[in-house]
């Protein structure tokens, strides 16, 4: 409930006290009734207003992702700038490295990223940063944002913990009807026994949430989608003594099972996702012929192997890929925006291979160049790359088109 003026803290000066007037109990009663209908008259009129802006947006696709990041920070949220004075990365090649910068990047100038965001150097916690993305996923017609996600009091090497900021993207989200899904990261020690405690901790924590991304498998059950980027880094033994309905440790068949999602980097992984005992496997990265599965002339045979082995298929696609921000030498796995026609490109491939989901990297992976949210030209003494000729919007607006798409593809695929 907001403060109404009457309400505010700030009215005395300091030092003096109000005087109380003399009031009977049937008086304040009343009072307190007013104030009980007006604040539900608010309530419900703020309710209205946001009902009627959600009609303005196309109905979310729940089988459309998004991988979502929240570790950015700035001075006014976080006291000093987080991830966007990424540092620049040297190659692990010392020749080729001296090369290069190594500097960190200055915001708000400096960022980075080769791009520069229509919202400024924001901070992930920023409760408006929140409801306007929220409003930039409905505009893309995206129903799942996938949240990249380490344990608490644990981030990755250029951030800081992030597990607190969930409890508001959940709220802000299921305002917006947008589902929130998990993108398990390779925090520090990941094993299987931590896994286990720390898919508990999730779904304890955030399972009941009605914002929690649940899917209803082919066996009727309906359980958590969980994704897990680079799976291959613990071996099939390891996911085994989790995944598999064998193992007297095994997460099957308890309150915490779920679905996992295994990332496929290489062909070799298909096998040992298979002996591990995944349900699904994604392919992440947005740039064509960079590995296996991000290659797309290998959708089809993925396809066909996720079938074979029913297996759920979730393509990634993205808008195009430059990271030159942070790895000033990796310029060869750089891909041209090509003003859209990139993009387009993937989701038409991606669409031929019939997967069950569509995940987009990214919405907003800065670095790495991959995000839709929007961008805005800027001029200085870093030189930015832009959507232009196109607008801001311009990726929400293809990925709102192509969700369309992919949802009447869905519907005939399945008749």
């Amino acid at each position: 409930m907001a403060l109404t003026p009457e309400d505010s803290p700030f009215d005395n000066p300091v030092g003096e006290q109000p005087v109380p007037e003399r009031r009977n109990d049937n008086q304040i009663q009343r009072e307190n009734d007013n104030k009980l209908v007006q604040s539900k008259m608010t309530d419900s009129a703020q309710s209205d207003k946001l009902e009627a802006a959600l009609r303005k947006f196309p109905p979310p696709n729940y089988y459309l992702h998004a991988f979502y990041y929240t570790w950015y920070g700035n001075p006014k949220f976080d006291g000093k700038y987080i991830h966007w004075d990424h540092p620049q990365l040297p190659h692990w090649d010392l020749k080729v490295a001296q090369g290069y910068p190594q500097a960190r990047h200055v915001p708000p100038e400096d960022i980075g990223a080769n791009f520069y965001p229509s919202l400024g150097a924001y901070s992930s916690r920023d409760p408006s940063i929140i409801e306007s993305h929220m409003q930039q996923l409905r505009t893309a017609a995206i129903g799942v944002l996938v949240v990249s996600w380490y344990p608490p009091n644990m981030s990755d090497d250029n951030g800081e913990p992030t597990d607190d900021i969930v409890p508001l993207l959940m709220e802000v989200a299921h305002k917006y009807h947008v589902k929130v899904a998990f993108h398990i990261e390779p925090y520090k020690g990941r094993d299987e026994v931590n896994m286990l405690t720390n898919v508990k901790y999730i779904i304890d924590k955030y399972g009941d949430h009605p914002a929690f991304f649940k899917y209803r498998t082919n066996t009727g059950k309906l359980l958590p989608l969980i994704y897990v980027y680079d799976s291959y880094l613990m071996n099939s033994e390891q996911w085994g003594k989790l995944l598999k309905h064998t193992d007297s440790n095994s997460i099957r068949d308890t309150p915490y099972d779920a679905i996992f999602i295994a990332l496929l980097v290489e062909e070799k992984h298909k096998r040992d996702i298979l002996t591990a005992g995944f349900d699904g496997v994604y392919t992440y990265f947005a740039t064509n012929g960079f590995s296996y599965g991000s290659t797309q002339r290998n959708w089809d045979s993925l396809k066909a192997f996720c079938e074979d082995n029913n297996l759920i298929y979730i393509l990634s696609v993205g808008p195009g890929y430059i990271d030159t921000g942070v790895r000033p030498w990796n310029f060869q796995n750089t891909r041209n925006r090509i003003n859209g026609k990139y993009y387009e490109t993937s989701l038409s491939a991606a669409l031929q291979a019939r997967p069950d989901f569509i995940a987009i990297t990214s919405f907003n992976e800065w670095h790495e160049g991959t995000q839709i949210e929007m961008a805005i030209p800027k001029t200085g003494q870093t030189v930015y790359m832009d959507y232009l000729p196109n607008k801001p919007a311009i990726y929400l607006e293809i990925t709102r088109k192509w969700a369309a798409i992919f949802g009447g593809e869905r519907r005939k695929w399945q008749d």
